[in-house]
């Protein structure tokens, strides 16, 4: 154990997200995913029995968003749902997000088959053990900077 780590973040988690570089990005799913056949030989990792709000609460607790792209949060959007439609669980992990600054039009909802594409060029894949469909996120790592020096 380490002491201010998230005791959700496990070791191998934690090296993941260290190796990730600026703009890596990193999925977190729900537990139906399909992501062994997306992830084509990049890292799996799983978070049995952890939701996906606690599981964003870890991961956002130390993964700088990056802030040089329009939207570095997407999800899932609902099949068949209305335009602007987000499940109580899509609601609850964004607004992890948001309270740490994150605003509603950095975050992108993203079509099915879309979200899909895009989580084939994921550097890792977090399925955590939530069970309602359609939890799935994909985050875009930041930097962790000082002001320039002159």
């Amino acid at each position: 154990m380490l002491k201010g780590i998230d005791p959700v973040l496990s070791p191998d988690l934690l090296k993941r997200l260290a190796e990730m570089g600026h703009d890596d990005t990193v999925v977190l799913a729900d537990a139906n995913f399909t992501a062994m056949s997306l992830a084509a030989g990049k890292p799996v990792l799983r978070l049995p029995g952890v939701d996906m709000v606690r599981a964003m609460r870890a991961v956002a607790s130390v993964l700088p968003l990056a802030q040089d792209v329009a939207c570095p949060v997407a999800f899932m959007q609902v099949c068949d749902a209305e335009a602007g439609y987000r499940s109580a669980v899509q609601r609850e992990a964004l607004a992890v997000l948001t309270a740490d600054g994150l605003r509603d039009d950095q975050i992108e909802a993203v079509e099915r088959y879309a979200f899909y594409e895009r989580v084939r060029k994921a550097y890792a894949i977090v399925v955590t053990g939530e069970l309602q469909p359609w939890s799935n996120f994909i985050l875009h790592k930041g930097v962790l900077s000082a002001a320039l020096r002159a």
